[in-house]
């Protein structure tokens, strides 16, 4: 088991701005999903195979890589945690958490993937990167990187240069819309 002292996801809420969504390259929300979450409490991380390069500070989980923190889960193939303190083994402060080859994070209301996922401990950042899509309920935005940052509560979605992806490097979203009744 590894202690991590932040670890979140925060995904954009039902009422993401859908026309500024589609509209721009950015989109920035207030992030709601953190304020209840407990940044401190423990990772637990399960895989098929844990490297661990002592001289290099880090340690390497491959397959079915599985981290949990409260309510907040994250699958990989691959982590890579980047650490000081290593030796002597009693004092590890985790720094950074790579995440390669598809990653998924959910909360229990929402869920973020990309194909890359950096956590920076220190800068209390995270990012996803490649093909990133959120989802909240029947709700979507894509785009190219979402950059969450853990302090202000903010999420920043690019949709990437033009070209990258089928949207010509544009944030695209699908929001629901409540179903109102006609007055006669």
């Amino acid at each position: 088991m590894m202690t991590v002292h932040k670890f979140g996801i925060i995904l954009a809420t039902a009422g993401l701005a859908a026309t500024a969504a589609i509209a721009q390259v950015k989109q920035e929300q207030p992030i709601s999903a953190l304020k209840g979450h407990n940044s401190n409490a423990p990772v637990d991380v399960s895989a098929d195979r844990i490297e661990v390069q002592d001289r290099a500070d880090r340690a390497v989980f491959v397959g079915n890589v599985h981290a949990v923190q409260q309510d907040l889960t994250l699958d990989t193939p691959r982590l890579t945690v980047a650490y000081t303190g290593g030796t002597g083994g009693n004092n590890v402060q985790i720094q950074r958490l790579d995440a390669s080859g598809g990653v998924v994070v959910k909360s229990p209301s929402e869920t973020a993937k990309g194909d890359i996922g950096i956590y920076d401990l220190d800068r209390k950042l995270i990012t996803l990167i490649g093909n990133v899509q959120l989802n909240r309920q029947d709700n979507q935005v894509n785009g190219q990187r979402l950059v969450i940052d853990l302090d202000s509560g903010r999420a920043v979605v690019d949709g990437g240069p033009p070209g990258v992806n089928s949207s010509g490097g544009r944030v695209t979203g699908h929001f629901t819309v409540p179903q109102r009744q006609q007055q006669k």
